[in-house]
């Protein structure tokens, strides 16, 4: 789960912002803060992979707040979410190495394509070992496409990805697809991604586990 935080301190923008992240499959959010001591104070008390940040802050400016988040909490990116369109102060966020800077009003469709991009980054780095300058180029956006893709798969099928999913179920006899995530590291939307595709193919076949009480259990087996 991507685990996000929202620091805004108009609490209904905040309300607003938590409902568009839930239409966002493999999304969690993990707090929110009013203003900036309570940003901080959040990023101790709570494990955050990505925060929402306002600039317009009660009782600091978000630009003043950015070094200290870099210092303090180096693993947590951000994206900026704000009404300031100064020249000085988008320099200051892209200085201190935001993913992202939305202008508000922020329509939900750009917010949702924001988050989604982000996700996608963040896979992308998991998935691959080592880098080249095709992945450079995919991650950065000069190519709109993931490296090393091949043509004749669908979108949202990397080849890398697909053989390291293989792999795995010539591991592991009968795996579900919480346990394809957890062994991708990858959510649990794209292991299912992957692993219907190879149905999909005939390369992978589904048993249902009926165990003893509750739902069955889908499990997947390489053919």
């Amino acid at each position: 789960m991507l685990r996000v935080a929202i620091a805004e301190d108009d609490f209904r923008i905040a309300q607003v912002q938590e409902r568009f992240l839930l239409e966002v499959d493999g999304v969690e959010v993990v707090g929110k803060a009013l203003n900036a001591k309570e940003t901080l104070e959040m990023l101790k008390e709570k494990k955050v992979d990505l925060l929402l940040l306002d600039i317009y802050m009660p009782d600091e400016m978000g630009t003043d707040l950015l070094p200290k988040i870099r210092a303090q909490f180096p693993q947590v990116d951000v994206i900026v979410v704000t009404a300031a369109t100064e020249k000085n102060i988008v320099e200051i966020c892209l200085r201190n190495g935001v993913v992202n800077y939305l202008i508000k009003p922020v329509m939900m469709e750009t917010f949702i394509n924001a988050i989604k991009q982000y996700q996608e980054k963040k896979e992308l780095f998991s998935t691959h070992k080592e880098v080249d300058q095709s992945f450079i180029d995919a991650y950065f956006g000069h190519v709109r496409t993931k490296p090393k893709a091949d043509k004749s798969l669908p979108s949202g099928i990397d080849g890398i990805t697909l053989q390291k999913s293989k792999d795995i179920l010539k591991s592991i006899k009968g795996i579900t697809i919480e346990e394809m995530g957890q062994q991708m590291g990858v959510s649990r939307t794209t292991a299912r991604r992957y692993l219907e595709y190879l149905v999909s193919t005939g390369e992978c076949h589904v048993e249902y586990d009926y165990g003893i009480i509750g739902r069955p259990e889908r499990k997947y087996y390489l053919a």
